[in-house]
């Protein structure tokens, strides 16, 4: 941009040493899983195999994903761009930095930028000078998909507005990690972030999203997740299916499945920590068909206990137990087993 000085421009470097680095690249052939185990071993461009050159890349932003935990879920696309980018920024510069280290890619001089929340506004007209220039500018989030709960969206908007090229290499997120081992229908979902921290605002949020038609998935601080799950017991229903998804692809990876009053228990006393994704079943439609839950729970009633009846026709019809129990008792006269 021609409003910013030339002492914050990034370090030019002529085509013919961009076209050498390119294709200096190797990359050590077995990188550690875990990369912050890794992070002081010996991975120099030297000690790897013989990968092949990195290709050249055309001027424009590319926004990486990079891994949610286990170094090696980065894509070979990925590496290549970050070997051969003339520009690096970052949500965080030593996390990429250690990323590049144990997959054996040198920073050669190239400037490695910090991008984030509280230094955007000041960020951004670096990295489009840099993309005014026809550089090949690379942004990594910290960990996941750039974009999803991270803050390059206004580089982003920017860089389009400029008339810049942008593009993706897609990889590891964890929303959609938490997604797959959930078990809860995936064909519809409602990805929500971090729920507001101020209580009045986030009992406005919750009783917001109580009512969509899709899976829920929500980001929470283990410091906050007793509270948060004590709160949509109360918010939506305590037997709408759920699971946490704590350190997903890391060492401590754990899956906790059952219904939100289940989950609330089950964290009940522990220490939790670790990144931590919340996913929520849809709201059930509890009006439903009344007359097909009837004859369901009629049909349950001849050969088994009322109480066992209700449980059985909710989980088949995809209603809360409560719900089910209730229409027993109707159907019954009131009498309890």
């Amino acid at each position: 941009m021609t409003g910013t000085s030339a002492a914050r421009q990034p370090a030019q470097a002529s085509e013919p040493d961009r076209r050498a680095r390119r294709q200096g690249r190797t990359r050590p052939q077995s990188p550690d899983e875990d990369g912050a185990a890794a992070g002081g071993a010996d991975q120099s461009p030297e000690s790897g195999g013989d990968a092949p050159p990195a290709r050249a890349l055309e001027p424009g932003l590319y926004l990486l994903a990079t891994p949610i935990g286990a170094a090696r879920d980065i894509t070979l696309r990925a590496l290549d761009i970050l070997a051969g980018a003339d520009v690096l920024a970052a949500e965080d510069t030593r996390s990429l930095r250690r990323l590049m280290d144990i997959h054996g890619i040198a920073l050669q001089g190239r400037p490695l930028l910090a991008y984030h929340d509280h230094n955007g506004a000041r960020m951004r007209p670096r990295l489009l000078a840099a993309l005014a220039e026809g550089r090949a500018v690379a942004y990594a989030s910290e960990a996941g998909t750039p974009l999803v709960a991270d803050p390059g969206y206004r580089l982003v908007q920017e860089a389009v507005a400029a008339g810049h090229r942008v593009s993706t290499a897609p990889g590891a997120s964890a929303v959609l990690a938490a997604m797959t081992v959930a078990g809860l229908p995936s064909d519809r979902f409602c990805f929500l972030g971090f729920p507001p921290a101020q209580k009045a605002a986030r009992r406005r949020f919750l009783a917001e999203i109580a009512a969509i038609p899709a899976t829920l998935v929500l980001y929470e601080s283990p410091k906050r997740i007793r509270e948060l799950l004590g709160e949509l017991v109360q918010a939506l229903d305590g037997d709408r299916a759920a699971a946490l998804c704590r350190e997903l692809t890391k060492r401590h990876e754990e899956v906790i499945r059952g219904s939100l009053t289940e989950l609330a228990e089950a964290v009940s006393g522990r220490e939790m920590r670790g990144e931590i994704v919340l996913v929520l079943d849809r709201a059930r439609d509890v009006a439903g068909d009344a007359d097909a839950v009837a004859a369901a729970l009629s049909e349950a009633m001849a050969s088994m206990s009322l109480r066992e009846a209700a449980e059985m026709v909710a989980r088949a019809q995809g209603i809360p137990r409560r719900r089910a129990y209730q229409m027993a008792l109707e159907l019954r006269g009131g009498d309890k087993d």
